[in-house]
């Protein structure tokens, strides 16, 4: 059964950092393109990062570019996302998807991520 369960979301200030982590099962995500999503109120959803199966080519939306960070744990089955420099803007729920293109077939439930002073 494919599972994706993220983690590490939560209230930060302005410029500060977090690290999100997308814990995979029923698959080696190493495959698999992993992309993180995001999707703040009244807003459409966006992707944020995608790394590529096996070769690990990362992408990034231009707005986290040189802030965000996405990094895979082969061993661990784990796809994380470094947040640093974090905006107002960054606010939204953060997701996990197995693939980074429109409609990816699996989710994980999501993390909140709130940049508030």
């Amino acid at each position: 059964q494919v599972q994706l369960v993220e983690s590490g979301g939560g209230l930060v200030q302005p410029g500060g950092s977090l690290r999100l982590s997308c814990a995979a099962s029923g698959f080696p995500l190493r495959y698999y393109h992993i992309g993180w999503f995001r999707q703040a109120p009244g807003k459409e959803r966006e992707g944020v990062s995608c790394i590529s199966g096996i070769d690990g080519i990362t992408q990034y939306v231009d707005s986290v570019k040189g802030r965000f960070t996405i990094s895979r744990d082969n061993a661990k089955n784990t796809v994380y996302l470094q947040m640093n420099s974090l905006k107002f803007e960054d606010t939204a729920v953060y997701c996990c998807a197995r693939g980074c293109g429109s409609s990816p077939a699996y989710w994980g439930q999501g993390t909140q991520v709130t940049v508030s002073s």
